[in-house]
């Protein structure tokens, strides 16, 4: 594994760890390469949300939705007047990057993205632009029991994966390779049918990291390798090549070294390059290392 600071071209002959803005380094990298593409970015959760609306526009030919008399009309989602967070415009700050997430994914690769239910919505309307509506394949519910529990609505425990395939109806799935979960009432099932378990459906009910968890590294926004395993075991070929943009605490780059998968973590945060650099190691190749053990490339990304 090699940690470095973006440079021009990046080559694909090592697992990589790279410190800087990821606008740029996925201008970089190399096109149609990725089995798989993994974002989990900023959830944008400020409270000052501007109003966005879709349209509707005439068109004969390339209408996707149909109103009276057999007209069709065209969608288009129109951008947000303001937004008082970190971002100015945050469908604006994604679609630059999912533009060029759709280029990098090979010819039957596949997007999870992953968004909180504040922004799900809108970012499937970008989502259906971007990848064509036909490209959309699944909506995850990633489902915990963990947090605040207010009382005068109903608790969110739930984020939202979006997948989109970079060919509609060419795409990698291998369901055998994800592992089985059991059945929620395994006595309606045979004895046989419930040692096996269950391939797991479009909803996952799975914990977050645990506090004291061996995989914990004590990263504010880490995912539990679990959730992550699932999409890399059914979306990307033993040897294939997987991309986390936002890559936080490594969790990607530890699952696809668990399950033999090439990988590459984009971040501009020095404290999660440092949290990945511990996490991962195990994998510095001899060349990386400095006399003492330590990763010699310089780190300062400009995060």
């Amino acid at each position: 594994m090699r940690i470095q600071v973006a440079v021009d071209p990046v080559a694909l002959d090592d697992d990589l760890v790279i410190a800087g803005d990821n606008a740029g380094v996925l201008e970089r990298l190399p096109e149609g390469v990725f089995d798989l593409i993994y974002m989990d970015p900023p959830f944008n959760t400020g409270r000052a949300q501007a109003r966005r609306s879709l349209a509707v526009v005439a068109d004969a030919a390339a209408g996707d939705r149909i109103g009276f008399g057999g007209r069709r009309y065209r969608s288009q989602l129109l951008r947000t007047l303001a937004y008082d967070d970190a971002f100015d415009d945050y469908l604006a700050f994604l679609e630059v990057r999912l533009r060029r997430a759709r280029d990098l994914l090979a010819a039957h690769g596949t997007l999870y993205f992953h968004i909180d239910y504040r922004e799900a919505h809108y970012v499937k309307l970008l989502l259906d632009e971007v990848f064509g509506r036909d490209a959309f394949l699944n909506e995850l519910i990633w489902s915990y029991d963990y947090g605040a529990k207010p009382r005068r609505r109903w608790p969110a425990k739930h984020d939202t994966i979006l997948v989109y395939v970079r060919t509609p109806g060419g795409h990698f799935f291998d369901a055998d390779a994800v592992e089985r979960e059991p059945y929620m009432a395994p006595g309606l099932v045979s004895a046989e049918k419930a040692a096996r378990g269950k391939r797991p459906t479009d909803v996952w009910f799975h914990t977050i990291v645990p506090t004291n968890g061996r995989e914990k590294t004590g990263y504010p926004t880490q995912k539990p390798e679990g959730v992550l395993r699932r999409m890399v075991a059914a979306s990307s070929r033993p040897g294939g090549w997987c991309l986390d943009p936002f890559a936080g605490s490594g969790t990607l780059g530890a699952v696809c070294r668990a399950l033999g998968r090439r990988f590459v973590l984009v971040d501009r945060n020095p404290v999660a390059i440092e949290v990945m650099r511990s996490r991962l190691a195990s994998g510095l190749t001899a060349e990386a290392r400095g006399p003492a053990g330590q990763t010699a490339l310089p780190l300062a990304g400009d995060g």
